[in-house]
C-alpha cells in the first residue's frame, strides 16, 4: 500500500447489496502494512474474551475476537490485509445485538478462517464508535486490505447476511485480499503504477509548487471524485497555501485577544498545525468547543475533525485530541 504524503507538522506515516466497485473510493484507513503490531491480531489460545449465555460477547474461537480503542489497529487494519475482517460494532444492553452477534460467530466459524469477527463494544470503546459515525446499532463493517466497507445496520436475516458476506469475499478476492485466518497469506502482488495524474501532483509538491499541485490533485478529483488518497492530500496542501503568507504576529494577536472569535482561534490552530505544533492547535480548539456552545462551537469542532483527518488515524495525537474532544463534548 501507498504510504500517506508527509506534510509538515504530520507524523510518519448500510445497504444490504455490495457492489463491484465498493472498495474504490472507500475510506482508507492508512498505510499499515510495516507498523509495529502493538497487540496480537488474536489470541493463541482461541480467542481474546469469554463468551457470554446470551450472545452478546465473544466465542472462544480463533476467528472471534474482541477488539478496543487500543488493539484496533493490529487486530483490524494489520489482519485486513491478509484476511477480510469483519467488526461487528454491539453493546450489552442492545437487545438486536443478541440476535446478530450469534449468527455472525456461526458464519465465521462456517467459512472456515476466510473471515474474521472483530467485536467491538460502543460503551466501552466510544472514540472508535464515535469515529466510524455509529448512530444505532447493531451495525456491521469490514475492512479489507485497510479499507472501509460498509456491510449493513440491523439484525438482518441470515439469507442476507450470507449474501453479503459471499459478496465481501469475492471483493476480497479481487483485490488481493484472500488468506485465511489459519492459513498462509496469499503472494503478495506487485504494487500497481500510480496514475500519471497524481504522479503530477506529488512531483509538483516535490518542487514546492503548492498551487500546481493543489491543482493537480483537483484534476485528479475532476476525473475521480472519489479518490480518497487525493482528497486528503488536496485538503493538506490547501492548509499550506491558506497559512503560507499569514502575518503570525497579527494571526496569534488577534486569538488573544478575541478568546470567543471561532474564527480568530480558527486562524491560528491552523497557523499551528502548518508549523508543526500539532499538539496547541488541538488544545485550542479544544479549550474553545469546551467554553462555547452553538454554531461556532460546532464549527471548531468540525476543524478538529479536519486536523484528525489530516493527521491520519496513526498518529498517537489524533487519538488523544479525539479522547479530549469526547470529554469536552460529553
Amino acid at each position: 500500500m501507498k504510504q500517506r504524503p508527509q506534510f509538515p507538522g504530520t507524523a510518519p506515516g448500510g445497504g444490504a447489496g455490495l457492489p463491484a466497485s465498493a472498495l474504490r473510493g472507500v475510506v482508507d484507513l492508512g498505510a499499515l502494512a510495516g507498523k509495529p503490531q502493538t497487540a496480537p491480531a488474536a489470541p493463541a489460545d482461541g480467542g481474546s474474551g469469554p463468551g457470554t449465555a446470551d450472545g452478546a460477547g465473544t466465542t472462544d474461537s480463533p476467528l472471534v475476537y474482541d477488539t478496543t480503542d487500543a488493539t484496533f489497529d493490529a487486530d483490524v487494519i494489520e489482519r485486513s490485509l491478509t484476511v477480510p475482517v469483519v467488526i461487528d460494532f454491539w453493546a450489552e444492553w442492545c437487545g438486536p445485538c443478541k440476535q446478530l452477534s450469534p449468527l455472525l460467530e456461526r458464519l465465521a466459524a462456517e467459512y472456515g478462517g476466510r473471515f474474521v469477527l472483530a467485536k467491538l463494544d460502543v460503551d466501552a470503546n466510544p472514540m472508535l464508535a464515535q469515529e466510524f459515525g455509529v448512530q444505532s446499532i447493531p451495525m456491521v463493517l469490514a475492512v479489507v486490505g485497510g479499507r472501509l466497507v460498509p456491510l449493513f445496520q440491523g439484525a438482518v436475516p441470515e439469507a442476507q447476511a450470507r449474501r453479503v458476506i459471499d459478496e465481501l469475499l469475492l471483493l476480497a478476492a479481487e483485490n488481493g485480499v484472500s488468506g485465511t485466518a489459519t492459513g498462509e497469506a496469499p503472494e503478495e502482488l506487485p504494487e500497481p503504477p500510480m496514475d500519471p495524474a497524481l504522479a503530477a501532483a506529488y512531483a509538483a509538491l516535490e518542487e514546492n509548487d503548492l498551487d500546481g499541485a493543489a491543482q493537480a490533485f483537483r484534476n485528479v478529483l475532476a476525473a475521480n471524485p472519489g479518490d480518497t488518497e487525493a482528497k486528503l492530500a488536496l485538503a493538506q496542501v490547501e492548509l499550506m497555501i491558506n497559512t503560507r503568507d499569514l502575518d503570525a504576529g497579527q494571526v496569534r494577536a488577534d486569538a488573544e485577544a478575541r478568546p470567543d472569535d471561532v474564527q480568530a482561534q480558527i486562524a491560528m490552530a491552523e497557523l499551528d498545525l502548518a508549523m508543526g505544533n500539532v499538539e496547541p492547535a488541538i488544545d485550542r480548539l479544544v479549550s474553545y468547543v469546551a467554553r462555547n456552545a452553538g454554531a461556532e462551537r460546532d464549527a471548531a469542532r468540525v476543524k478538529l475533525l479536519s486536523f484528525f483527518e489530516l493527521l491520519g488515524p496513526e498518529d498517537p495525537r489524533t487519538a488523544v485530541g479525539r479522547q479530549a474532544l469526547t470529554r469536552v463534548l460529553f
